[in-house]
């Protein structure tokens, strides 16, 4: 494999950075760490003739408690034993992504923009020609629930349900200024798969806020996957909260990624847990609840079936990690 011709440009400043994407709209991509799109690009899979690299912008570097520059080191974050103790769900997340060689290169914007993924998307060109290509790349229908309208590739990212459930914001500019928005909103819940993203054209991710309001949250990252070194999630689940001295519930923040092509959380359910006690029949309950809400399909080594019964199991077990020993 082999990376065909494109032209790399190297900007030093968000505004620039910005102005090439709106030169080239349509025609690039961000380059970041380039742990993902780099393979991908080796297989053929949507190329684009320019790449934006970002590794000169120093805006988008470095990270506090408070804030985490969209270029900043996820090996950088796993050293940080101050912020792994701020955000303890975020500090499991970091140390799950990949292998130490890759979070030397991967960053906080790519693991949170991280490119869907499929059996029948990420393969070599010639593997996709003899199936028939896919309505991802190359084609125009879906292999895993065949229509051609809706992309049912798995949301692949660790640092999303980590920060779900901090109540991050993030911080967006593009051609026509700066906003920030909900983590959440981010992620696209009515696109069809392949539009998965709020962001507009040639809108570049600044940052991530992390409120100090949710700071200090008891929290936990669980992640199944086939080879534990190494593997993209198979399943994310992230717990966040506060308990009282009596152990109920004080407030909840429940997320996963892995089982759909977006990560959610999911308030809905753990709002109106708070005043409780979570003993071992509710926090059986609301696995088997956020369980019969995830919608796996056949894209992943591991089937949809087993997957989705070890999100009710890895929910429980987040939420027994997380509380307190008397609640």
């Amino acid at each position: 494999m082999h990376l065909d011709p494109f032209e790399l440009h190297r900007p030093t400043s968000v505004d620039e950075t910005v102005a090439l994407a709106r030169e080239h709209q349509g025609r690039f991509d961000y380059l970041a760490g380039g742990t993902d799109l780099l393979p991908n690009y080796k297989m053929h899979l949507n190329l684009r003739p320019h790449l934006v690299a970002l590794e000169d912008v120093g805006e988008l570097r470095g990270h506090s408690l408070e804030r985490l520059g969209a270029m900043a080191r996820l090996a950088d974050l796993e050293r940080d034993a101050e912020l792994a103790r701020a955000w303890p769900a975020l500090g499991d997340a970091v140390r799950e992504v990949a292998t130490p060689l890759v979070r030397a290169s991967g960053t906080v914007g790519g693991n949170l923009l991280v490119e869907t993924r499929c059996f029948f998307f990420n393969q070599s060109y010639f593997w996709r020609a003899s199936l028939g290509f896919c309505l991802k790349a190359d084609g125009d229908r879906c292999h895993v629930v065949p229509q051609k309208t809706t992309c049912y590739a798995t949301f692949s990212g660790d640092l999303a349900p980590a920060l779900l459930v901090a109540d991050a914001e993030v911080e967006l500019a593009g051609p026509t200024g700066r906003r920030t928005i909900p983590l959440e909103q981010l992620y696209d819940a009515t696109g069809d798969g392949i539009r998965r993203l709020t962001l507009a054209p040639g809108e570049l991710l600044v940052a991530v806020r992390l409120p100090s309001s949710a700071r200090g949250r008891r929290g936990r990252y669980l992640k199944l996957r086939v080879r534990p070194a190494y593997d993209f999630p198979e399943l994310g689940v992230a717990v966040a909260g506060r308990w009282s001295d009596d152990g109920r519930v004080e407030e909840l923040r429940l997320a996963v990624g892995g089982a759909d092509p977006r990560p959610r959380r999911f308030d809905e359910l753990t709002r109106p847990l708070e005043g409780e006690r979570l003993d071992d029949r509710r926090r059986r309950e609301l696995g088997a609840e956020v369980a019969r809400r995830v919608r796996p399909v056949h894209n992943t080594f591991l089937a949809p079936e087993y997957r989705k019964k070890m999100v009710a199991v890895y929910v429980r077990r987040a939420l027994e990690a997380s509380a307190p020993a008397d609640a």
